[in-house]
């Protein structure tokens, strides 16, 4: 477990002081009596806090009901779980044995709520100015690609439109697994791009959700890269 924390801390771009406060932001609450809910409780006002500042100065004419759509998109759990599927918390989630076993290392809200879970223990760990740079550098991608009215399009339109722009050909989706039962599946889905050469992987309750999954990480890596 030591080893999986030290490369999640690699991939936060944080390492902690104190490791106990990340453990415990990743035990969910089906672990026992310690969890994470507190820390969930703090991350979640960091987080919106964080968002809310860097869309105020990005656009500064923009009207105040925009400014709360698009913080709105971006904090949404189903976004918040997209990023914790690229930062790979789900090697990394203390889960209770009923969630083990239903797969909860890849339900969206578990992963949402250990982001935020992790962003209250990163700022209690260290201070706001640290925090909020591991947040902006989280969303660098997504803050990058907000236009004005962007935020009401889906992750496979975006990705669609930004290889069109560059005249690219489109992305290929392929089904890759479905497990659980049938009132309760989970879906891994793939996204694979020509050019440049790119397959990412993602999950979700539905195969339309696990697509998204995937079209969100593969605009991110493409965002990142460009």
């Amino acid at each position: 477990m030591v080893d999986k924390l030290s490369r999640l801390e690699r991939r936060l771009g944080y390492q902690f002081k104190d490791r106990k406060l990340l453990e415990l932001a990743l035990t969910h609450r089906s672990a026992g009596s310690k969890n994470n809910e507190r820390l969930e409780f703090l991350g979640d006002s960091i987080v919106n806090h964080v968002i809310a500042e860097s869309l105020y100065h990005r656009f500064p004419s923009m009207r105040e009901g925009d400014m709360s759509r698009l913080r709105a998109s971006l904090v949404k759990g189903d976004t918040l779980a997209k990023l914790a599927n690229e930062l790979e918390f789900g090697e990394c989630l203390q889960l209770g044995a009923g969630e083990k076993k239903s797969g909860g290392h890849r339900r969206a809200s578990i992963l949402a709520d250990a982001l935020e879970a992790v962003a209250g223990a990163i700022l209690l760990d260290s201070d706001v100015e640290t925090c909020r740079e591991c947040l902006l550098r989280w969303f660098d991608g997504r803050l990058q690609a907000l236009q004005s009215g962007s935020a009401a399009k889906d992750p496979k339109t975006l990705l669609q439109e930004f290889l069109q722009g560059r005249g690219r050909s489109l992305p290929s989706y392929e089904l890759l697994s479905v497990e659980g039962e049938d009132h309760q599946q989970y879906f891994e889905v793939s996204c694979v791009i020509d050019k440049p050469a790119l397959k990412v992987q993602g999950s979700g309750s539905s195969r339309r959700k696990a697509e998204q999954a995937a079209a969100a990480l593969a605009l991110a890596r493409l965002e990142n890269h460009a």
